[in-house]
């Protein structure tokens, strides 16, 4: 099996090519340290397969972040500056940009209606996995977190974020994310966050583990942000 570790703004994953298909059992160990494991299923000269793997042996729909390590790990390896990155029936094209930032297109963004849930008021968000996003203070997120995650609203669980609205155009979160726990970044996140304060345009998301890009138009979300090999290198 083949393996290399990956940043992206404050999350670390492992991207692994495995001799047979990996389990729930055989993913938790690949991911210790790290904030889940990307398995390489398929590839070719401009695009790839993957199965995004939570710490804690659950599947994730989709990770802004890990297609982002995705793509730099598979243009590392082909010289490709235009990816496609497959996580189920979902595409996401991705390029690479001058400086060695990655722009990703996202495709469709779902803001719902406000609601209730636990005694917080929610925006369901939908960026091809679900999210739950709170304004207040994201120093919350450690309380409200675990809370909305398994709360029954969403079967599935959820992400939640807890943002703040900074000015036009930028804002401040923090990340709960299913399966995983605070997370230092996500990239779906800083997608949901921006839709649900902003709607459209162009907005800087500013995490722990640092900044993302988002721009919004049309139903449709465009993510920029960094992504690099760490092998070696403890994850943060």
């Amino acid at each position: 099996m083949r393996s290399s570790t990956w940043r992206a703004v404050g999350n670390a994953y492992r991207v692994v090519q495995p001799d047979a298909a990996l389990t729930p059992e055989s993913a938790r160990e690949l991911a210790a340290g790290t904030d889940g494991v990307l398995e390489v299923v398929a590839t070719d000269a401009e695009s790839l397969a993957i199965v995004i793997w939570n710490p804690d042996g659950s599947q994730a729909e989709l990770s802004g972040n890990g297609t982002r390590i995705a793509a730099a790990w598979h243009a590392e390896r082909t010289g490709a500056r235009d990816v496609r990155v497959r996580v189920g029936r979902r595409e996401v094209r991705a390029r690479v940009l001058q400086g060695g930032e990655i722009e990703q297109d996202l495709g469709e963004v779902v803001v719902g209606e406000p609601e209730e849930v636990a005694g917080t008021r929610v925006v369901p968000v939908s960026v091809g996995n679900p999210h739950a996003v709170v304004l207040g203070d994201p120093a919350d997120i450690v309380r409200i977190g675990p809370l909305l995650e398994t709360h029954p609203r969403f079967p599935d669980r959820t992400n939640v974020q807890v943002v703040r609205v900074d000015g036009p155009g930028e804002v401040t979160a923090r990340v709960w994310e299913r399966g995983v726990g605070e997370t230092l970044s996500s990239g779906t996140s800083a997608v949901a966050v921006a839709a649900a304060t902003h709607g459209e345009g162009e907005v800087v998301v500013h995490f722990p583990g640092g900044d993302l890009l988002v721009r919004l138009g049309a139903g449709r979300a465009v993510l920029v942000g960094t992504a690099e090999r760490v092998d070696g290198v403890r994850p943060a």
